[in-house]
This record gives structure tokens, sequence and C-alpha cells, in this order.
């Protein structure tokens, strides 16, 4: 199966290990991964922030780097969201995809229909991570030794938007050595949520530190998420507290094997 890795902003400029973990997997179950260079931003933060229009360009570049592979596969929730939720609602609004005729109609353009066809194609075969590896390729036990304690946080956009159910723990159940917990309050949000962490810093650093009480009481050495945005958020508190609690990407977790530290 011929992959593609979609790495996201935050993934390529912070969390290299991150996308590199991924490549190791996925080439381990017998995927062939390559990596488009001219992929960019998906455009979530225009959109998130009030522009479509930049955003939609954003989409029609994607469209155009990610066509012909089997799937695209990225490690982060909100971003798949934005790609196969966002992209077909922009493609297929009147005001982007139509022409005016008369005082106040919009007609479909050729272009457009052919846009927002070619939108739903792409984003038909975007992925998670974690769906790939259960919907797709039809496997849990991926091979992978973590011999440690480990909690889950469920980032929002992958337990609201994805609706991964149970897939990243089913995922972690299969690992050998690790020892899953269970996070207290695990589906409150952690108070990331992108650009709400900017407009609302106090209200976001104050959910951060209730989602930090319940890691810590769970006494985990390992909280893993599938979005490192949310981690990123999550680890800044555990590292000021001086907790000793790591972060990790559940790809970095799965790319793990007895032979490899």
């Amino acid at each position: 199966m011929r992959v593609a890795l979609f790495i996201t902003c935050v993934n390529d400029t912070l969390f290299p290990q991150t996308g590199k973990a991924v490549v190791t997997l996925l080439r381990r179950l017998g995927c062939e991964v390559e990596f488009p260079r001219a992929q960019t931003c998906c455009g979530q933060m225009h959109l998130n922030t009030g522009y479509p229009r930049e955003s939609l360009r954003l989409a029609r570049h994607f469209v155009d780097v990610f066509a012909g592979y089997d799937a695209v596969v990225t490690p982060s929730g909100s971003c798949t969201a934005m790609v196969r939720e966002q992209y077909p609602r922009l493609a297929h609004n009147p005001h982007f995809a139509a022409a005016r005729s008369g005082a106040r109609r919009l007609v479909p353009t050729r272009a457009g229909r052919e846009f927002a066809a070619a939108v739903d194609e792409v984003a038909s075969r975007v992925y998670d991570l974690t769906e790939f590896l259960i919907d797709v390729l039809e496997v849990e036990d991926v091979g992978a030794y973590f011999p440690h304690r480990v909690t889950y946080h469920p980032t929002c956009h992958s337990l609201r938007g994805l609706r991964l159910g149970d897939r990243p723990l089913r995922l972690l159940r299969a690992v050998r050595g690790l020892e899953l917990v269970e996070l207290p309050g695990a589906e409150e949000c952690c108070g990331f949520g992108g650009t709400f962490a900017v407009k609302n810093p106090a209200v976001s650093a104050a959910m951060g530190t209730d989602k930090v009480r319940n890691v810590l009481d769970t006494g985990a050495e390992v909280l893993c998420a599938a979005d490192n945005s949310c981690l990123m958020h999550i680890g800044g508190t555990l590292r000021r507290q001086r907790s000793g609690v790591r972060v990790m990407h559940i790809a970095e977790i799965l790319a793990q094997t007895e032979g490899r530290a």
C-alpha cells in the first residue's frame, strides 16, 4: 500500500520524532511510505481565526499534493478533522464554488464542482494514524514493546470529531510490557484548543492544571495522546511542576520494540 505521511506544522517544526516513529511503524507493517515535500499547513488556524478564503487556497494545494496515494496518514486528530470535515464544507460552500448570476442567485461553476469532487475524493483517504491501523490495516498488535505505566488522554478532535472511540486504547493494550491505567476525567478538554489558548490564556491554563492533576493521580510514568499540540500544552505544566511524568505521542510508543530503545 502506497501511503503518504502528512506530518502537520506542529510535528514538522517541534516534534519531528513523531513523524519518524510513524514512518518506522508503517514500514514495519509493510506499507510503502512517502513524504511529499510540497506539503504545507492544512489551514486549520486560518479557518479558526476567520480566514476561510486563505484556508481554501491551502485546501486546493493539499488536494494537488496528496492526489494519487492509497492513503494519507497523519499523527494529528485535529488536522485529520480539518481535512475530512472542513475541507468539504469549504469546497461545497456556494460562495466559494459558484459564480453570481443575476441579482442574488449563486450558480455552481464547472471548476467549482470539479474541485469539490476532488476534495471529497482525497478527504475520504485521509486517516488518523490509529484509525488507519485498526480500520485499514486491521491490526491491533503492531509488535511494540514499552515496559512502562501509561495513561491516555483522548484529545477533543479525536474524541468528538473523528470519534476514534477505543481504537487508541486497543492498540496500547496490545503493547507488550505496557501497563495502561485509566485517566480520571479523560473526556474533559485539556484547555489547549489551538487559538483558544492564545485568546483565553487564563482559562486555558486552569483547564490544563485540572488535567495535570488527574494525570498525577494515575501514578503513570507516561501520558500519551494522538495530538502533540495537546501534549505540548499539558506537558508544559507537568514540567513546570517537576512531576517527572513524560509525554509521548502514541506513535512513538507503538514504534518501540524490544530491541529498540
